[in-house]
């Protein structure tokens, strides 16, 4: 009897990390122009080149889908923009520049718009909008002024609000990547701002309308961890603070922030309600306040997350191993029995660099070969870019983080520890990688079979 439980067990968690489909892709990103001639103008004016135009991070909101584009160099026409989730017509639909052109054009004298890297919406229908205000960085980086927040009413696309960073809260190297919105009580809203080049994070108040720079250590890269290999490129990072991901609200009215510098493979925490409080946030008295969480291991750096509030459930994803993980948060300890794996691809999986969950509860995560983008060139043959989905139920449905009871989870635990290595296997280039994956889940297929064997 125990055999046969093992290997129904056994082939449910092999099956485990392909829970999510490709809902679209692209080879190259494309726009919707007012006319052709538009578009070819454009082209020939050198305001837009295909291949300099990479999506990094994305947002869902009701039937729109946002989509960032870092202008990383000339040639991106638009640094935000969206697609119909309702046209189901194509899976690689061209993008709508939010709100128009104008608003993403750098030839005014202070641009709306300059490069956008993470948006979040809230539930009160806003759109936060996090921009470096930095173009051309892989190229002649220009400077525009201070990073800022820009806050825009999703039921209109009105601008509400524009919150640039004061002088004293930007350092020398300071780049701002990533965005979390503490947003439950609309009056009372807080976001939370990422800066990975001067490691810091600053505080925004809604209400206040102000913001603080926080610091600490935790904050910073690990020097042991800035090796990163993807897909046959290597290279090295020392980038800090990174990912971000809110819990749900606690009855005090503050959530945890749980979060990572990407240089590192730690996952650490802190209450809201210190980050929430100026004085406190701003003295040396906050040392104690943040957690360590623990470690992810060898190649466990970590980018984007995000905290599905219904089963409580931290996904993030794995540059370095093509993947999306997974952490039951009420489990407490974060250990590797306490973490699954949600999705692994060597070819649809390459440098997912944003997850989201929308209201509906269903899992969104963006992949976008960022590696190559940067260091080598982007094929236009083949697809680059996708955006893949599923339920977040879906996307746990037996991993570690699969909020349905399970029986006899010490077998559940060593049938993880027996396949966990080889859904680590990696493919070095671009050849082998649907190989490697097919690979992969036979030889976890064929461990299933020698425990039955064992055990029957």
């Amino acid at each position: 009897m125990l055999a046969y439980l093992a290997l129904t067990l056994c082939l449910g968690v092999a099956m485990a990390n392909n829970n999510l489909r490709v809902a679209y892709e692209w080879r190259e990103i494309d726009f919707k122009y007012e006319s052709y001639d538009q578009r070819w103008q454009a082209i020939e004016a050198g305001s837009f080149k295909p291949a300099n135009v990479i999506p990094y991070g994305l947002e869902v909101y009701r039937s729109r889908l946002f989509i960032t584009l870092p202008r990383w160099r000339a040639g991106v026409p638009a640094t935000l923009a969206y697609l119909d989730l309702n046209d189901t017509s194509t899976q690689t639909p061209a993008l709508t520049p939010f709100l128009n052109w104008q608003s993403q054009s750098l030839s005014e004298e202070n641009p709306e718009l300059v490069s956008t890297f993470r948006v979040r919406a809230d539930r009160c229908g806003r759109l936060w909008v996090l921009d470096s205000r930095i173009s051309s960085v892989l190229e002649q980086t220009k400077l525009y002024g201070p990073a800022q927040l820009l806050i825009y009413d999703l039921h209109n696309d009105n601008l509400l609000r524009r919150h640039v960073f004061p002088a004293e809260q930007m350092k020398q190297n300071s780049f701002f990547a990533n965005l979390a919105v503490e947003g439950h009580d609309c009056e009372n809203t807080y976001a939370y701002a990422a800066d990975l080049g001067s490691p810091g994070l600053v505080v925004y108040s809604w209400r206040d309308q102000e913001s603080w720079r926080v610091q600490h250590h935790f904050f910073h890269p690990d020097p042991m961890a800035g090796n990163f290999s993807i897909n046959g490129i290597e290279f090295q990072w020392d980038d800090g603070l990174y990912g971000l991901a809110l819990s749900k609200p606690e009855t005090s009215g503050f959530s945890t922030l749980y979060f990572h510098p990407l240089t590192s493979s730690m996952e650490f925490s802190v209450n809201t309600s210190v980050l929430r409080n100026k004085t406190l946030a701003t003295s040396g008295q906050i040392y104690r306040e943040f957690k360590v969480l623990g470690s992810r291991g060898t190649n466990g750096q970590a980018g984007a997350q995000f905290l599905d509030q219904e089963t409580g459930v931290l996904f993030y994803t794995l540059p370095n191993m093509n993947a999306v993980d997974c952490w039951k948060t009420s489990d407490g300890m974060y250990t590797e029995k306490q973490r699954g794996r949600v999705y692994m691809d060597d070819k649809t999986m390459v440098f997912p660099s944003d997850i989201k969950v929308d209201d509906k509860h269903n899992l969104w995560v963006l992949s976008n070969q960022l590696q190559e983008y940067i260091y080598d060139e982007l094929y236009p043959g083949s697809v680059n870019f996708r955006i893949l989905t599923g339920s977040v139920q879906e996307a746990i449905k037996n991993t570690a983080c699969d909020t349905k009871a399970k029986p006899f989870p010490e077998l559940i635990n060593k049938l993880g520890d027996i396949l966990n290595p080889v859904t680590n296997t990696k493919a070095a280039g671009s050849g082998p990688r649907s190989a490697a994956s097919t690979y992969s889940l036979s030889a976890a297929l064929i461990s299933c079979l020698l425990l039955f064997a064992r055990l029957a």
